[in-house]
């Protein structure tokens, strides 16, 4: 198998896409426009009136603490929207830093979220477009020949025309949205000069806005804030234009820090205004009368302090909601588009118009998918779900950002890096959790239509898509082996070096889990080259699996051969551990510590060992009585000294595990050194370090070693500690204490100087489900 260089190195898209690339017309004006149409969309003509009524002036604290807790993730967007400006955004990252099927699934989710959001857009302009019609009187009946409803029809021409400006070129796009978006500004500042205005000629208008501070009390404020909240995502939008913004690095961030900026100023300012300048009728507090009057509450309150109010409000909301249909045209394109070169879905949306440069097969079916939905489904109930996926998919997008940072260190070229890390996404992800579990409380069927969404994702994912994105990535040219199959499932991967390096580990672990041993061999090719220029090689490689054969025969362990070729090794590691759904990877260290995507998305077990000149037997002592096999043990002094460092961290159960599958063969004599963190720090009930009678019942020898604030002097204390035993085979861990073993030299170099076997148990999990479950734990204890 040929190993990646550095696991780390990501391909550009150029390297990845081919001919399948963008051109990058649109300026920092174009796509602050497109994240400005986005956050405002029609809700601040719609949606401040009801946040009004329930939160009344201190709707503007509400704004600004939705826009405070936006900014956690709106960092890690601009961090991840100048290092990768790619189109896809949050799916292409998820697709980066979370392993299967998270990339198909969120994108799944982004896709139907953005066509939602367009398809909304669309039906609210019909409506306002029918009202304006009808108040003017050129349109009386609201049916068309008796049969189709015009508002509709009106929705599915403005998506129509959207999807034709989104094909004919994005530079077209850029235009239209920004002029869109300035007329759409226009009325939302007359409307707050002339509210303003208003307030200079009627004195005492704090007090008003002070009477009218949290009527329903703090839960009125909440419920304002989870109305509201999903307003100010568009910094989603901005990111979908990574490849077609001029100097992403610079343009990404700037986009989405001042359309932010601007967005919360207007949604405080028309809620200002409209709370100070209205005097409602009979004396009724402003925000009852504008909270009373539901979506209607802003027109009715600016009509009553601005001339023809009524009116500029349905024009704003006209204009607005064609804003943000066109960033939502754009981005739902932009989304189809990655998952198509992904092949996530049908690599025909991954298709560049030869003369526009723009994913026209993208956006034509999303425009039809999304004029289907507004003309015959049940939008309202649909759109309940959007507000949902945008909390899971940004849920993602934070966990992704810190991976992405592990893997690649560095080596991107950020243009903004997100302060206090991991801090900030990691009160991003407890946010979004957070507000995606008030909507499951308030809003229940928004949770169903996801959930359902999900599942028929993922069955489409398992059915099509994994295949075909692994025929594509990953294609196996050769698989031989046992027809049984077990359901343990260990992954040996081949090295043409020394090919039976390994393979007693992996025999060991088989016959203790009644498992089987699946070995995978990588021809890999340089990306300019079609891969199938690999096959050449498929017989030899198939040939070159014959002594392991004979090893794993002769142990009566079932095994399985493939051949995988690829551009990418990483890739093909993790499509045969999804493929085969493999319980443990066993690889050399050199393979895997250079190799942290593998180790990162890999979602199984991973045991990386050192066994250089590795003469040591740790299969059981066996002589044959007549046909039976009987195992005879070893005397005391004769067995080997196995050592095993334990700190009950996060890979300890897999570190427990593998000493008993060694120790099962009768060869080895058990020595603990047991790892805590502080000398000060009292041995917890339950730890080993409080057993230590019954370990010496077992023959256990330990040692307590206690862990310095410097890694240096703590890798050195443990490294004395397990010389002290002179070992003939080492098992630890992935990580010491807060110590990653694996990006530690010297931990590595202290492991080198033993001169023996030494096996890193990595123990898969869930990232941070560890961390979150440890902190929950020590604050029951309390």
């Amino acid at each position: 198998m040929s190993a990646p260089a550095d696991g780390a190195q990501r391909p550009t898209a150029t390297e990845d896409h081919g001919q399948h690339q963008l051109v990058r017309t649109l300026g920092l004006t174009d796509i602050i426009m497109v994240g400005i149409a986005a956050m405002i969309g029609g809700a601040i003509f719609v949606l401040t009136g009801p946040a009004i009524g329930l939160a009344g002036s201190a709707v503007i604290i509400a704004f600004v603490i939705n826009g405070v807790i936006t900014l956690f993730t709106a960092m890690v967007y601009a961090e991840l929207g100048s290092a990768m400006p790619e189109a896809g955004g949050g799916y292409l990252w998820i697709r980066e830093g979370l392993p299967r099927p998270n990339a198909f699934i969120s994108g799944w989710m982004a896709w139907f979220a953005h066509i939602v959001a367009g398809s909304l857009y669309s039906v609210g302009f019909g409506a306002f477009a029918y009202s304006l019609l009808h108040v003017a009187g050129i349109l009386q009946s609201q049916i068309l020949i008796g049969i189709f409803p015009i508002d509709k029809l009106i929705a599915v021409a403005s998506i129509a025309a959207f999807t034709y400006v989104n094909v004919k070129g994005t530079s077209e796009t850029g235009k239209t949205g920004t002029i869109v978006t300035v007329v759409q500004l226009g009325a939302i500042l007359a409307i707050i000069i002339f509210g303003l205005w208003g307030l200079l000629n009627n004195p005492g208008w704090e007090q008003r806005l002070s009477e009218q501070f949290l009527p329903l009390g703090i839960s009125g404020m909440v419920a304002a804030m989870g109305l509201t909240f999903i307003a100010f995502e568009g910094y989603e939008i901005i990111v979908q234009t990574g490849e077609e913004v001029k100097n992403p690095k610079r343009n990404i961030p700037k986009a989405i820090f001042i359309s932010l900026a601007i967005v919360v100023a207007l949604y405080g300012l028309m809620a200002l205004v409209a709370l100070a300048a209205t005097k409602a009728p009979d004396g009724m507090p402003a925000w009852k009368f504008i909270g009373d009057s539901g979506e209607l509450g802003i027109s009715k309150a600016v009509d009553l302090f601005m001339p023809y109010g009524a009116f500029v409000v349905l024009a704003g909301g006209i204009v607005s909601t064609l804003a943000a249909l066109n960033a939502t045209t754009f981005s739902s394109a932009r989304v189809a588009l990655a998952m198509g070169r992904n092949y996530n879905l049908p690599h025909k949306l991954s298709e560049i118009h030869p003369v526009n440069k723009t994913p026209y097969v993208a956006a034509i079916v999303s425009g039809i998918i999304m004029a289907t939905m507004a003309y015959a489904l049940p939008l309202n109930d649909i759109a309940l779900a959007a507000g949902v996926i945008f909390l899971l998919l940004f849920t993602q997008v934070n966990i992704s950002v810190i991976t992405i940072r592990r893997m690649y260190g560095n080596k991107l070229d950020y243009g903004f890096k997100t302060p206090l890390f991991p801090i900030i996404p990691v009160i991003g992800i407890i946010l979004k959790l957070g507000l995606a579990f008030y909507l499951l409380i308030t809003q229940p069927l928004s949770w169903v239509i996801t959930i359902l969404w999900i599942i028929a994702g993922f069955v489409l994912y398992r059915m099509y898509t994994f295949k075909k994105e692994v025929e594509h990535y990953a294609p196996l040219v050769t698989q031989q082996g046992a027809e049984e199959r077990r359901a343990y499932r260990v992954l040996l991967m081949y090295s043409p070096e020394n090919p039976d390096r390994l393979a007693k580990y992996a025999t060991r672990i088989a016959r203790e889990t009644g498992g089987e041993v699946n070995v995978l061999r990588i021809i890999t090719v340089p990306h300019q080259t079609p891969l199938s220029a690999g096959t050449a090689f498929a017989e030899s490689a198939r040939r070159a699996f014959q002594p392991l054969e004979q090893i794993f025969e002769k142990r009566g362990v079932p095994s399985h051969y493939l051949v995988r070729i690829s551009h990418d090794a990483t890739e093909a590691m993790l499509a045969t551990i999804e493929e085969q759904k493999i319980n443990l990877v066993i690889a050399g260290l050199e393979t895997l510590r250079r190799n942290k995507k593998l180790l990162t998305l890999a979602t199984c077990d991973i045991l990386a060992i050192v066994a250089e000149s590795d003469e040591l037997e740790i299969e059981p002592v066996r002589e044959q009585v007549e046909a039976d096999l009987e195992l005879h043990a070893v005397p005391a002094e004769a067995k080997k000294s196995m050592v095993v460092i334990y700190d009950g961290g996060p890979h300890a159960n897999l570190v427990l595990k593998i000493t008993s599958w060694l120790e099962h063969s009768g060869r080895f004599k058990v020595n603990l050194v047991s790892v805590s963190k502080k000398e000060e720090e009292e041995a917890k009930e339950g730890s080993v370090a409080m057993k230590p009678d019954y370990l010496s019942q077992l023959g256990v020898d330990m040692t307590e070693v206690h862990l310095a604030e410097n890694i240096q002097e703590s890798a050195t204390k443990v490294f004395s500690a397990v010389d002290m035993y002179r070992p003939d085979i080492v098992v630890l861990g992935a990580s010491i204490g807060r110590f990653a073993v694996l990006d530690s030299p010297h931990f590595l170099h202290m492991l080198e100087r033993l001169h023996c076997p030494i096996i890193i148990a990595r123990d898969f999990g869930i990232p941070g489900v560890y961390r979150a479950t440890s902190l929950l734990r020590r604050l029951l204890e309390r």
